[in-house]
């Protein structure tokens, strides 16, 4: 067991349903709001996965844990991340928010055991994406945002969901566009988010 495990799970016995195993841990450190959104997104990303040719088991398990790290208060991220290693760019350092897509990854992999990388790797950039983008890093990075953490309908939920209805790069495109436009308005432009626009000729 890693350090990081010992010090988050205690005498937490996860029995490896990531369906299970997500919600009694979030709870367990007070998360139950993020319990009910990754819940969501869970089931989002296997209904963008079902067309896409993307496992549904790869696709929910994504779901169930981006956003794991949520128990970590915002602002003490970056500084979490340095201590356990992570590189932390200028970037995340003056929006610690977005750090937690890393801290996710780190989790996903070192506390439930995930080792496949195509899961590890969307979870690590679903905030933001990222250039040359794996199909279930699309399907994570869409579903995270029609399945959203605020109250209410997405500002953007109908247009979403038509690009979607064309396809799973039309919806990508949408919503990396969607942010692109509204950099100005940005706390940070990530250089993931800026690599993904630029490769789509933004």
């Amino acid at each position: 067991m890693s350090v990081l495990s010992y010090e988050l799970l205690g005498n937490f016995l996860l029995t490896g349903e990531i369906a299970q195993d997500m919600p009694a841990f979030l709870q367990r450190h007070n998360h139950a709001m993020t319990a009910h959104h990754c819940q969501q997104v869970a089931a989002e990303c296997r209904q963008v996965a079902a067309s896409t040719g993307v496992s549904l088991v790869q696709a929910e398990i994504a779901g169930w844990l981006h956003d794991v790290s949520a128990i970590f208060p915002a602002s003490e991220r970056a500084q979490i991340a340095h201590a356990l290693g992570l590189e932390v760019l200028a970037e995340e350092e003056r929006c610690p928010m977005i750090v937690h897509q890393k801290l996710s990854r780190l989790m996903a992999q070192e506390i439930f055991g995930v080792t496949d990388l195509l899961i590890l790797d969307a979870i690590g950039c679903h905030t933001t994406l990222r250039a040359q983008a794996t199909l279930l890093d699309k399907v994570l990075f869409v579903a995270d945002k029609l399945a959203w953490d605020q109250p209410g309908i997405p500002p953007y939920d109908r247009e979403l969901r038509a690009a979607l209805a064309q396809s799973l790069d039309a919806a990508t495109s949408f919503f990396v566009r969607y942010l692109w436009d509204r950099r100005e308005a940005l706390l940070v432009i990530h250089p993931w988010l800026r690599a993904a626009a630029l490769e789509r000729g933004y």
